[in-house]
């Protein structure tokens, strides 16, 4: 069943775009990720082209980031203090990577520096993920840490920033322009690459900030639904390349599959699953870093306008 997609300029197979977007889902609900920074690529490989899949997906990060806010919301797991200054970070971010994607766009060069960011990001991100998955399973051992070592709250640098907040939702006390540059670098990472930042932002929130586990996964999408959704309008009225129809399409598959992926969630090793996204986030790496370096049969193509 094809389906004319008005922003893309081409014709999709509906079925195969919600399948796509089901897939993603369940990735989502296995993993507890919100799936952009395996949407956009899968857009791509399907023949989307970049500018549309980076610009659509943020749009159905912020359908998927909804149901889990108020899920953590409603647990008591969420810092809206934090969330709050995460946002005006990431509204800021938002709009320097629509500045830079309609400069990069100008020059001719966005395509190519979406997929070099995403081999580099994703690439690194796989690497580290799989790391700590073969650490996990016993399949790998680590030098066991000095117990005599003093663990720091969080981060020296961080400490040492000046005018500090208390965040009493997670038990903090430091500068907020610690969590304003982490949303600042989430609102440029979801404009430029149609990713909510979640894989990053939770690292960083924990390990730099020190945030009280129980807080950061609900904070983190509140402050991911926000900043992209001020994305999405920044793309719709910057640089034209939301499609609705690719949006939609996505959106109805990845609803129906995060609730499979919650309920294998269950019945799956941890670990394993861990492993598992590790191996596959590392294959789309792999695969867009041949796509950068692999020269095509044909270098020239003609488009007729």
């Amino acid at each position: 069943m094809d389906i004319y997609l008005p922003i893309a300029g081409l014709s999709v197979n509906a079925l195969i775009i919600i399948a796509l977007g089901g897939l993603v889902g369940v990735l989502s609900g296995m993993f507890g990720v919100g799936g952009g920074f395996l949407t956009t690529p899968l857009l791509i490989f399907y023949g989307i082209p970049p500018t549309v899949a980076v610009a659509s997906a943020t749009t159905q990060i912020t359908g998927s980031s909804v149901s889990g806010v108020f899920a953590h919301y409603r647990r008591g797991g969420v810092d809206f203090k934090m969330g709050g200054v995460m946002i005006a970070g990431g509204a800021l971010g938002s709009l320097a990577g629509a500045g830079l994607f309609r400069l990069l766009q100008a020059s001719g060069q966005i395509d190519l520096v979406i997929g070099f960011l995403y081999v580099l990001l994703v690439g690194s991100i796989g690497v580290l993920m799989l790391k700590d998955a073969l650490v996990a399973l016993g399949w790998v051992t680590l030098a066991p840490p000095d117990p005599a070592a003093p663990k720091p709250h969080h981060n020296r640098w961080v400490a040492a920033l000046p005018g500090r907040w208390r965040f009493y939702a997670s038990g903090l006390y430091l500068s907020p322009l610690a969590p304003l540059a982490l949303g600042f670098l989430a609102g440029i990472l979801t404009v430029l690459l149609g990713v909510g930042g979640g894989f990053i932002l939770v690292p960083a929130m924990i390990y730099l900030l020190g945030m009280a586990a129980r807080v950061v996964v609900g904070t983190s999408l509140v402050m991911i639904l926000a900043v992209s959704a001020v994305s999405t309008m920044v793309h719709a009225m910057t640089t034209h390349a939301v499609d609705i129809v690719l949006a939609g399409l996505l959106l109805s598959g990845g609803v129906v599959g995060a609730q499979y992926g919650a309920l294998l969630a269950t019945r799956l090793r941890p670990d394993l699953l861990r492993l598992a996204l590790a191996c596959i986030i590392l294959l789309v790496a792999l695969r867009m870093a041949l796509g950068l370096a692999w020269r095509p049969d044909e270098i020239f193509t003609i488009e007729y306008l």
